[in-house]
């Protein structure tokens, strides 16, 4: 039989963890966490038994290691926006504990009113430990995928009529996959449209492309907040079928 554990640990003598010091680090830590992770469930598929795997927690995160009940500090490393899929567990497949990362999840990780104030609430007030934002997005998303749907055939756009809140998610996703398809049929010509995989080929550059433009509006966003210096914004995309996260790296990297 195979099984995994993972265990979260803390020593009430013992603080650990020191937060990272920078926005490279901070996309370090995330980058080993998520190959740690990915690398313990792949560990299923070639052995057996029992593989363990244990995440170190500061006991004051949990508001331990002091006499009287204090509410302990809020101080994550990174602020992670992604999807509001439940396949997409963000601090599990980043390998973290509770106060490392500031998460904001909704459908198609979306950069609509209220999460931009969330994630500008978190640089003005966390600005102390917060390096880093990431714009996570996944394989198979569900709102892209919608998004896509209409795009190829704008009929289905007429039964969101009534339906005010689902259709402010898929416009503001319209516009990516519009510019996804313009470049698709740039790269790969006017005929790419008639590929039997366009749809599946559609989907994963604009859920690519979603995840960068957010990114990049987040960055402009908060580069004028008194506490973001040095703050910066990333992205990638979590693909669910090998848990690993993606994203273009230049050079060797």
């Amino acid at each position: 039989m195979k099984t995994v554990e993972i265990t979260y640990r803390y020593h009430a003598e013992k603080v650990v963890r020191a937060r990272p010091a920078d926005a490279d680090a901070a996309r370090e830590r995330l980058d080993d966490g998520n190959r740690a992770f990915a690398a313990l469930l792949d560990s299923l598929e070639v052995g057996r038994g029992t593989v363990r795997r244990v995440i170190t927690v500061d006991p004051r995160d949990f508001g331990g290691a002091t006499r009287d009940r204090v509410a302990p500090v809020q101080q994550p490393f990174a602020a992670v926006l992604g999807c509001s899929d439940a396949r997409v567990p963000v601090e599990l497949i980043f390998n973290e504990g509770p106060n490392d990362l500031f998460v904001v999840r909704v459908a198609g990780n979306g950069l609509g009113d209220e999460v931009l104030g969330s994630l500008k609430y978190a640089a003005d007030h966390l600005g102390g430990s917060m390096k880093l934002v990431v714009v996570l997005g996944h394989s198979g998303c569900g709102a892209v995928s919608a998004a896509v749907d209409v795009f190829l055939d704008p009929s289905r756009y007429l039964g969101l009529t009534a339906d005010h809140a689902l259709r402010a998610i898929l416009d503001r996703l319209l516009i990516v996959v519009h510019a996804s398809a313009s470049k698709l049929q740039q790269t790969l010509g006017v005929e790419v449209a008639k590929l039997p995989t366009y749809r599946e080929a559609l989907i994963e550059s604009a859920i690519v492309l979603n995840a960068a433009l957010t990114a990049y509006t987040v960055q402009h966003a908060l580069h004028d907040e008194e506490q973001a210096a040095g703050l910066r914004a990333s992205y990638g995309t979590y693909v669910i079928a090998t848990r690993r996260i993606w994203a273009p790296r230049t050079g060797s990297s």
